[in-house]
């Protein structure tokens, strides 16, 4: 493992962003309706510069109100489920471990679902309303992970064969049941379907997305604390204990902190499997497996997967679209089998 700098951590990050801001402007430019390069240009450079109520054409419109806060959304769903995806993989010491696979995703998309349906009949302000589907997500994905981890602990110690097969099994329980209420609750609930595969078409109220960005920060800045811890677990939890790691505290920080992410991202994207399957794996084998380098830059190569999967959603049935999470598990179950095949070996 190379020894960690500030100015070769700072140079792999300056790299991403910059793929992420080209990627950005292909989001921004392709689609259903293409937008030329200058008219998209004239028109960013007036939103930065507050001069929004002088967008008057279709293409502004277009850009400004559906393609920006869908490509800001994605940034952060893709970051979000990435940082979750690498730390699921540290503390579980399991390449295999993902928020979709593991069932997080189903556990925090049915807190989602009871959320709305319980809505209705609380009596609370707007605000607290916005709020109600992150934190019925962050509930359901706490619970569905603890569950898992339970499942696959045999005799003090997490076995990864038994902790996977508890969650897909975890994952088709939810899974059956969110389809029950699916099939017969009333109203807007049976539109979930294609919400479920993951999609981004919904622009939340901008104070989700401010509750959003902070959560996100709150909580990767919390599993970045336990970065070096995470790589000594890396090596078994007992090593980690000789080597003086506070191995309960990180597990509790990680688990909560991973569980409010999936459900952050889940609660506004619906289940997008596979981002933080692929992402953790091709960051490792760019930049290493240090998690003070990792957690950084899975981020940002979370955040540049599900953006360019968005992008293509939308141009390639134009006008039609597709779920965005079709798209990452055309790309992440075949990595999935190949990763099974060699741990199985």
């Amino acid at each position: 493992m190379r020894p960690l700098t500030l100015h070769r951590l700072l140079l792999q990050c300056l790299l991403l962003l910059v793929i992420l801001f080209f990627v950005v402007v292909l989001a921004l430019k392709f689609g259903a309706v293409p937008v030329s390069l200058y008219a998209l240009g004239r028109d960013l450079l007036r939103v930065v510069f507050g001069q929004s109520s002088g967008i008057s054409s279709d293409y502004g419109l277009i850009i400004v109100n559906i393609r920006l806060p869908r490509i800001l959304l994605g940034i952060i769903v893709g970051a979000s489920l990435s940082v979750a995806g690498t730390s699921f993989q540290a503390l579980l010491r399991n390449p295999l471990a993902d928020p979709y696979v593991l069932g997080v995703s189903s556990g925090a998309a049915l807190g989602a679902i009871l959320a709305l349906i319980a809505e209705p009949h609380l009596t609370i302000s707007p605000v607290f309303a916005a709020l109600l589907t992150p934190l019925g997500a962050f509930l359901g994905a706490a619970a569905t992970i603890t569950a898992v981890y339970f499942l696959g602990r045999r005799q003090g110690q997490i076995d990864s064969s038994t902790l996977l097969l508890g969650g897909v099994i975890t994952a088709s329980f939810l899974s059956a049941i969110i389809m029950f209420l699916m099939n017969t609750l009333t109203g807007n609930l049976r539109g979930l379907a294609y919400w479920l595969m993951g999609d981004l078409s919904t622009s939340p109220q901008k104070s989700v997305y401010w509750f959003l960005g902070i959560g996100f920060l709150a909580a990767t800045g919390a599993i970045y604390t336990t970065a070096g811890d995470l790589n000594l677990l890396l090596a078994g939890e007992k090593e980690a204990m000789h080597l003086g790691v506070d191995v309960p505290r990180v597990r509790l920080v990680v688990y909560i902190a991973a569980s409010l992410l999936t459900g952050l991202a889940v609660s506004v994207s619906g289940a997008i499997g596979y981002v933080g399957l692929i992402v953790p794996h091709a960051m490792r084998l760019l930049f290493g497996s240090d998690h003070r380098t990792l957690l950084p830059t899975a981020a940002l190569g979370g955040a540049i997967a599900v953006v360019f999967a968005d992008t293509l959603a939308r141009t390639v049935v134009a006008p039609a679209e597709l779920a965005v999470g079709a798209v990452t598990a055309i790309a992440g179950a075949p990595l999935f089998i190949y990763l099974l095949r060699r741990r199985l070996a």
